[in-house]
């Protein structure tokens, strides 16, 4: 397992942006997929985006198509999730997860969770 912190939360206008960063622990970040899921108040926890160990791959849920971009730097063995035109849609504790695999990330069945970052999308 690997250890995630995320960071780079916080209160933004709707059409606004934030970029999201997870940093891991570990010198086998390299071998993980990646991803991101959120939790609204009074909501399942749903999938947001994930990312192939190598970055070739990436998986976005249909509500964010389009809007958000996850992107990967081994080197730094952090994973980023840039959100554009945020909606008040959007506001949600995001967490980062890392799994073996990138349907065990995409499933929700991820090995590695973080601690989650509040991003606030005011209208």
């Amino acid at each position: 397992q690997v250890q995630l912190v995320e960071s780079g939360g916080g209160l933004v206008q709707a059409g606004g942006s934030l970029r999201l960063s997870c940093a891991a622990s570990g010198r086998t970040f390299s071998s993980y997929a990646m991803g991101w899921f959120r939790q609204a108040p009074g909501k399942e926890r749903e999938f947001v985006a994930a990312i192939s160990w190598s970055g070739r791959s990436t998986y976005y849920a249909d509500s964010v198509k389009g809007r958000f971009t996850i992107s990967r730097d081994n080197a730094k063995n952090t994973v980023y999730l840039q959100m554009n035109s945020l909606t008040p849609e959007d506001t949600a504790v995001y967490y980062c997860a890392a799994g073996q695999s990138d349907y065990t990330v995409v499933t929700g069945t991820a090995g590695s969770w973080g601690q989650g970052t509040q991003v606030t999308v005011s209208s």
